[in-house]
């Protein structure tokens, strides 16, 4: 997807995992939770009567995954709820799902797998659709878990929680394209997956990364303002002026150390502008 002039009309929201999925008043949700509930902001963005399209490509029980999220959105009174499961990259290229593209106000890529999903979706007609509508159109775009991860370049696609302090633990590929120059990970505190970001800023110092909690997102605007919503916490490591880094010296499997790294903890509430456009 080629860079553009201006910033994107779009936005996109960007999920940790694991969110807040009882509206307040609904079983199960406490008397408080509306003020963080991701989701109600999700739908709160979109027009009215608009259609929200959820992709549970990424899921191993896709249909499971799909009626949870329709359920939901239609307890939030959403009631144009559109589900399409990628099975094949013939199906991406085709007029139905050209079509659901075309038509949605909003999509939701739901967790899972994210190379699953980028490697059915990548390079076809409707990411490129859904590129186009993301630049030109107030379309809003969210991810949860590898929904999310999915979405920038770099992607990481492989790497044990506890894996990063050595050279070649961490792999990354090409994701989804709508946010570039950033690296998205996921359930971030609670996994702890700060030194496998911190590798992935050692050899994409050109990069941001993008760790967040669950039940945290951040919406972007304009391809590169970032808000912070949700409960938990965001973490931006940031490589651009690092002093010392030995990843490009060392064999794999050898310990690699970086200094000099900027990091930012940001709550709810907090903004960040990414440097560049960041799409």
């Amino acid at each position: 997807m080629p860079s553009h002039p201006s910033p994107p009309k779009g936005r996109l929201l960007l999920i940790g995992g694991h969110e807040q999925r009882e509206a307040a008043g609904q079983p199960g949700a406490g008397p408080d939770m509306s003020a963080d509930f991701i989701l109600q902001r999700f739908v709160d963005e979109l027009p009215a009567n608009g259609t929200i399209l959820v992709i549970p490509t990424a899921s191993e029980e896709p249909a499971e995954a799909a009626k949870d999220y329709v359920d939901l959105f239609n307890t939030l009174g959403v009631a144009h709820v559109e589900v399409l499961h990628l099975q094949s990259r013939e199906q991406a290229n085709g007029p139905e799902a050209l079509d659901l593209f075309n038509r949605a106000d909003g999509v939701l890529f739901t967790g899972g797998d994210q190379l699953r999903l980028t490697a059915l979706l990548g390079g076809t007609a409707a990411l490129a659709r859904l590129g186009q509508r993301y630049l030109h159109e107030p379309i809003i775009i969210a991810g949860t878990s590898a929904g999310a991860a999915a979405m920038s370049t770099p992607m990481i696609y492989q790497g044990r929680n506890d894996a990063g302090f050595l050279k070649d633990e961490i792999h990354v590929t090409t994701g989804l394209q709508l946010l570039r120059d950033v690296a998205v990970d996921t359930h971030f505190i609670k996994r702890g997956r700060i030194v496998r970001m911190a590798q992935i800023i050692a050899t994409n110092p050109g990069c941001i990364g993008l760790g967040l909690e669950e039940d945290t997102a951040v919406l972007v605007t304009k391809g590169r303002e970032l808000e912070v919503l949700g409960n938990g916490i965001v973490v931006l490591l940031d490589g651009h002026d690092y002093t010392e880094n030995t990843i490009y010296d060392i064999e794999p499997g050898e310990v690699f150390s970086i200094r000099d790294l900027r990091l930012h903890l940001l709550a709810k509430g907090q903004r960040f502008t990414l440097p560049g456009w960041g799409f």
